[in-house]
């Protein structure tokens, strides 16, 4: 089951590369986006669940004005257990004053706990809003996530929220 959804994302996400590089010759906008900011992990570690607080940190490359891909890399931390994740995928949005846009982005996550840690697959769907405040300045007001994870051979379903500031060059 993995194995197929990864397959199909990745089918996806290298069919959006080759119609992104078709893009319009004259759309002149921003190629490149840098998102840095505060990150909130919700970890569904059976039996109990943790809160973790962090930082986010994601590139993202656009082919054309509504279409990108990302990298998103994202460390959080509680008490004394720590999760990281290094996530890839196709992102949508629609430019205007307030952009929404939506991911789906795999990659990996590791988890460290005293005594324990695990590096397991990792797969994350979700979306925000950026609100433009200045040319090549933005504020990620919200992003939301559903990540899923597969620490020591069980499943977890987290959430993460982050805000933040975007860049445009």
């Amino acid at each position: 089951m993995i194995r197929r959804l990864v397959l199909l994302v990745s089918l996806v996400f290298l069919a959006s590369l080759a119609a992104g590089t078709r893009a319009n010759a004259q759309d002149t906008g921003d190629k490149v986006e840098i998102y840095g900011g505060y990150s909130y992990f919700h970890l569904e570690n059976a039996p109990a669940t943790s809160n973790l607080n962090g930082w986010i940190l994601s590139g993202q490359y656009k082919f054309n004005s509504w279409l990108g891909g990302v990298g998103e890399f994202t460390g959080d931390y509680g008490g004394s257990q720590s999760v990281h994740s290094f996530l890839f995928g196709p992102q949508v949005s629609f430019p205007a004053r307030i952009s929404p846009f939506a991911h789906v982005l795999i990659g990996g996550a590791h988890f460290s706990a005293p005594g324990f840690g695990d590096t397991s697959f990792a797969a994350e769907f979700g979306g925000g809003f950026d609100a433009k405040i200045a040319p090549a300045l933005s504020w990620r007001i919200f992003e939301g996530d559903y990540e899923i994870t597969r620490f020591g051979s069980a499943t977890q379903n987290n959430a993460k929220l982050s805000t933040g500031i975007v860049i445009r060059f």
